[in-house]
């Protein structure tokens, strides 16, 4: 088994797109629109075949506020194979002006990771 996929709801569908690209070797299928449902998405693919699914409906905002409040997902993880890629993207990521919100550093499960968030706010751990 693996996860096939993980899907994020997004205000800025272009924006979440460009940035995952930008930072992490991915590609993008053509864009999905179902009009029924006013409903846009990509699908973000890792050469492993795992993808990440961005999600976006205009009034995202007040679909999911409408929705049962639950406990969920607080972070996903990339590795990017080695402690040298942590630190080179983590400063990227830093000087490009997005958050750190964990420093680069061995954690006590022996990952080296680093903690960033993307332009809306979800946790990225970036390990080796």
């Amino acid at each position: 088994m693996k996860i096939e996929h993980l899907a994020i709801w997004v205000s800025d569908l272009e924006k979440m797109k460009s940035f995952y690209l930008n930072y992490f070797d991915l590609t993008s299928n053509e864009k999905y629109f179902n009009p029924k449902k006013n409903f846009s998405s990509y699908f973000l693919s890792f050469d492993s075949g795992t993808r990440i699914e961005l999600m976006h409906r205009p009034d995202v905002s007040e679909f999911i506020q409408s929705r049962e409040t639950k406990l969920g997902l607080t972070h996903f993880a990339i590795s990017l194979g080695d402690k040298a890629e942590v630190d080179k993207l983590t400063e990227r990521l830093r000087t490009d002006g997005y958050s750190i919100i964990g420093e680069p550093r061995t954690t006590g499960d022996g990952y080296y990771e680093s903690v960033i968030q993307d332009p809306e706010g979800n946790a990225i751990e970036l390990t080796d």
